[in-house]
């Protein structure tokens, strides 16, 4: 294939939880030349994990460095089989990944698992975004800021996280000191790769993105960046230490990092200096490549979801309890970033399949597709059926890890399919409820643009979730949207564009399909959604002593009258 001579490029490159993905696509037009998916090898789809602590998730650095010469590496190569491109055309690289994902480093900014003594030590590795092991660790930071009267969770919804930073540095310090004290800094995986790229490693002025530090690390310029020395002191030995090696100003990620090392350079073929994005989070890229502006939700569904927004920089939307995070810059640069999600999309469908659904991965047929299939023929609802969608715990807009899944209404005759649909449904009423608390607070939701293999696969899905959230359903037309959003900002920082939505103008399209609300299941659906929000707030701890006596009563009802049963 021959390209228009005056294409310029960009790269994109994309950590997530099981692979690392490089995507080259044209500044111009969007238009998608080459990628590379490169599978992580240490441990199970890339993760270290531990039998006997479910709540541990781990990965080896090395498998990142890897990831990056292999995934970029191969594809450049395969975009040189497109006559007209040329190296000397990209302008720009930038980088995105799973969050929050801190590793320990040394003076140089190396991971610790790059020594030997480390090398096979879970605790020196990084800490995936998924490891839940400080659970009781964030509780105390949540509980010690509100006795202190301090505004640091004010960006993220009143609670932190087991997922984050600084629960995951406190956990390390007490349950695996040799590695903590050995450990000179912690830093994102997210600003790790564009640092060592770059060669600009050095923990103590290593360019930190807005999107991990005010999202996870409680940054915020209002009470000047990181949690105040002594706040970090209260809660444990080291952790003030560590503030003062975090660079003290936190850039947006429309910034340069550095150039390409020459090094770097000559290994995946591109030239040396080339520019270098900040780097951000994999679901903020992604609302970027989805094209998010105001009025438009945008859902990264994968094994989890991750819901992002934007308001104006004017609006007032901070200190909003259940939201994981509203830090200004964060997605689109000069304008609020607003972070919700849930804790189990996917991995809750491929629970079901593996556990219950005889899902066996050596069949030639896909269980999911089978199973979807026969759920078309059960309407919304006729299965009597109601789940709450909190096998890995809720994520907004209740924040606790801990809570655990529900499903009511099952008889002798439900069917797998059936369970399976309730359990889309449960993700569709989750959804809901955080577009309703956006609202509550000003953003307005008037479209959602959906993107990651299931939205681009499950039509059911979609249509249910169009029906259960009124509102259309859009997919990202790139099947590599967050890397498409990394490279936006490549755009950016190379040049190619002024600015971010300039730059979306151009490279971002969404799928001619649209899933429209159907009116009759909207209104079945409406009556099923507040069955969801009572069990929702009675065993979430919203009103714990909420009434639940007519929640089966009226799932008979309405399975009857949507039957036709007389």
């Amino acid at each position: 294939m021959t390209l228009d001579v005056r294409k310029r490029f960009a790269l994109g490159v994309d950590y997530g939880t099981g692979s690392v993905r490089a995507l080259v696509v044209s500044t111009d037009d969007g238009e998608e030349l080459a990628s590379h998916v490169w599978a992580y090898p240490t441990g199970v789809g890339g993760v270290v994990t531990d039998p006997d602590d479910p709540n541990l998730a781990r990965q080896n650095p090395s498998d990142y460095v890897t990831g990056f010469f292999e995934s970029v590496g191969n594809a450049v190569r395969k975009a040189k089989q497109y006559k007209g491109f040329e190296t000397d055309r990209v302008v720009g690289i930038g980088v995105d990944s799973t969050g929050s994902t801190p590793l320990p480093v040394d003076q140089q900014g190396l991971p610790l698992s790059f020594q030997e003594r480390f090398q096979r030590d879970p605790a020196a590795m990084a800490w995936l975004w998924k490891d839940h092991t400080a659970f009781a660790e964030a509780d105390e930071i949540t509980d010690a800021v509100r006795r202190h009267e301090l505004p640091y969770l004010d960006n993220c919804g009143g609670r932190y996280s087991s997922e984050w930073f600084w629960a995951k540095l406190l956990r390390c310090s007490r349950a695996h000191p040799s590695v903590f004290h050995a450990a000179y800094s912690w830093v994102e995986l997210a600003d790790f790769v564009p640092a060592f790229i770059t060669g600009t490693t050095d923990p103590s002025t290593m360019s930190r993105g807005i999107c991990a530090a005010g999202h996870k690390a409680m940054y915020d310029e209002r009470w000047g960046g990181l949690p105040s020395e002594g706040f970090l002191r209260s809660l444990g030995d080291g952790l003030a230490e560590l503030r003062g090696r975090y660079a003290p100003a936190a850039s947006q990620n429309d910034k340069p990092v550095g150039g390409l090392t020459a090094e770097v350079a000559e290994r995946v073929g591109l030239p040396e200096g080339l520019p270098v994005a900040t780097g951000a989070f994999d679901a903020h890229h992604g609302a970027v490549g989805a094209g998010c502006r105001a009025g438009t939700l945008v859902k990264i569904i994968g094994t989890s979801t991750c819901d992002c927004a934007v308001a104006p920089s004017d609006a007032d939307v901070t200190d909003v309890t259940g939201l994981c995070g509203i830090v200004k810059g964060s997605i689109v640069p000069g304008m609020w970033g607003i972070e919700a999600g849930q804790s189990a999309v996917g991995d809750l469908f491929r629970w079901f399949v593996e556990h219950f659904a005889g899902g066996n991965p050596e069949r030639e047929e896909d269980p999911h597709e089978t199973l979807t299939a026969e759920a078309e023929h059960a309407p919304a609802g006729t299965s009597g059926l109601l789940a709450l969608d909190w096998n890995n715990g809720n994520r907004t807009v209740l924040a606790d890890p801990l809570l655990t899944g529900l499903l009511l209404g099952q008889t002798l005759h439900t069917t797998p399919a059936e369970v399976y649909r309730a359990l889309i449904e449960a993700t569709a009423f989750g959804a809901r409820t955080i577009i309703e608390r956006f609202e509550s607070i000003g953003v307005p939701v008037n479209e959602v643009v959906n993107c990651g293999g299931i939205a681009e696969q499950n039509s059911l899905l979609m249509q249910i979730y169009a029906d259960v959230c009124g509102r259309p359903m859009k997919t990202s037309a790139s099947p590599q949207t967050c890397a498409l959003g990394a490279a936006v900002f490549a755009a950016v920082v190379g040049g190619a564009h002024p600015d971010v939505p300039t730059a979306q103008a151009s490279m971002c399209r969404v799928k001619p399909r649209v899933f429209e609300p159907d009116p009759k299941n909207q209104a079945v659906y409406a009556e099923l959604f507040q069955l969801y929000t009572d069990l929702h707030d009675a065993f979430g701890g919203v009103r714990e002593t909420a009434p639940l006596g007519h929640v089966m009563k009226r799932l008979l009802e309405i399975r009857r009258r949507e039957r036709g049963v007389a």
